[in-house]
């Protein structure tokens, strides 16, 4: 279901109405309409998306000064990069004289940006440098067109941004998960893979469906035969607390497996979902590869294979899952309508060398596996939501607890958040 035609009808005010009559369904799944709705879905970005705290990238990825990466969201792209001062910042990829791309390469460093349409030159750290004979136009003033910034906050190496200028500080809620986070010292990795799948499908689509253990018995029969997340916790529990009771002293890291969860409307600031549990893995498997088996030098400071794996939320659409040789983070971004950014990146110890301290593909086996199972199943979602005869079902109250607490915000914030100011 590539391809949705537009609703002569839809409208800001049928908008209102369809949140209003999922307000009075709590617990269930959203209506087709939310999927479909091109007004839905440019609320979407101006209320939630353009407001909330993203992942856009690590720093190991720009260790020099000049180096930079794109980060591109619906139709918007963001330039991250490493100023010639060491600085790391976000700016928009948007010339302000005529508006066209500043930078078009995915990757690279550069001393300066130069726009191709009619020569503008920004510095690294976005202020404008040359524009070829503006000095004709009296009182143009450089300073007053550099390129505008988007908010940036670092936290262990992790590049979250955030493209309303008012948006509260994103850090004081990740200092509720320095001491498991910590243990990995990611300021230290290094990135051993990076990983888009662009799937055709609505990003809400995607996010519900990372959201949620129901399917994992069902869908991933590999992941399930590892993670005890597959099950009730009732069924699992006396396997978690024998792990979290040795995990201090196996891994060395005082409160690894301390838990912390404040998501979507319980989050201390819009946007700023942060939450951390420690679940166990099953008996034979150490970390998340084919056979059980360590693929990777442990990370940062972990000191031993306590059977556990740390689960991450930073932000509505970033996650990790960290093993204790690497981690795995997941991001969800909107490209359109229908189509959505599943990016994957994979870290390893920074001072691991590939070949030799780790194989990338083993490193990567379990998530590729599974995320082409995940493209499957939310492609078969996506168009059985997107029939007309699609009526709504209940959300299993456990296995789907956070896809309810994210619908109640997704809705909420339509109906009542401020539209980002550019």
């Amino acid at each position: 279901m590539k391809f949705i035609a537009t609703d002569v009808d839809d409208s800001p005010q049928k908008l209102q109405q369809m949140i209003a009559l999922q307000m009075e369904k709590p617990g269930f799944a959203i209506e087709r309409y939310f999927y479909r709705s091109h007004v839905a879905y440019e609320q979407e970005l101006d209320r939630l998306i353009f407001r909330s705290w993203l992942f856009a990238g690590h720093v190991s990825e720009i260790p020099e000064n000049g180096d930079y990466l794109l980060f591109e969201v619906g139709e918007d792209c963001i330039i991250i990069c490493r100023d010639q001062a060491g600085e790391v910042r976000a700016l928009h990829n948007i010339c302000r004289h005529r508006g066209a791309r500043v930078c078009e390469k995915q990757t690279g460093n550069r001393k300066t940006f130069v726009c191709p349409y009619h020569g503008w030159v920004y510095n690294t750290d976005g202020s404008l440098k040359a524009a070829r004979d503006m000095d004709l136009l009296e009182g143009f003033d450089p300073a007053d067109y550099s390129l505008k910034p988007v908010r940036l906050n670092l936290f262990m190496g992790l590049i979250f941004i955030n493209c309303d200028p008012a948006a509260e500080d994103f850090l004081p809620a990740l200092e509720n998960i320095r001491a498991p986070l910590g243990a990995y010292d990611l300021d230290h990795a290094k990135v051993a893979h990076k990983q888009t799948y662009s799937v055709d499908a609505n990003w809400k689509l995607c996010l519900e469906n990372y959201l949620e253990c129901y399917h994992c018995a069902s869908s991933h029969r590999e992941y399930a035969r590892r993670h005890t997340l597959r099950e009730l916790e009732e069924n699992v529990a006396h396997i978690n607390a024998a792990m979290l009771a040795r995990a201090e002293e196996v891994t060395g890291v005082k409160d690894i497996g301390k838990e912390h969860r404040k998501l979507y409307l319980d989050a201390d600031i819009f946007g700023g979902c942060v939450s951390h549990q420690r679940y166990g893995l099953y008996q034979g498997y150490q970390t998340g590869s084919q056979d059980g088996k360590p693929v990777a030098p442990l990370m940062g400071n972990m000191r031993g294979y306590d059977g556990g794996v740390g689960d991450y939320q930073m932000g509505p659409a970033s996650f990790m899952l960290n093993y204790p040789d690497h981690c795995v983070l997941y991001r969800f971004i909107p490209r359109g309508i229908t189509q959505t950014d599943m990016q994957l990146v994979w870290f390893v110890n920074g001072d691991a060398a590939e070949g030799v301290d780790y194989d990338t593909d083993k490193v990567t086996w379990l998530w590729k596996y599974t995320t082409k199972e995940d493209e499957y199943i939310i492609l078969r979602n996506s168009e059985g939501v997107n029939s007309r005869f699609f009526e709504p079902g209940p959300y299993q109250p456990e296995f789907e607890e956070v896809s309810i607490d994210f619908i109640a915000w997704y809705l909420e914030g339509l109906k009542n958040a401020p539209a980002i100011q550019p």
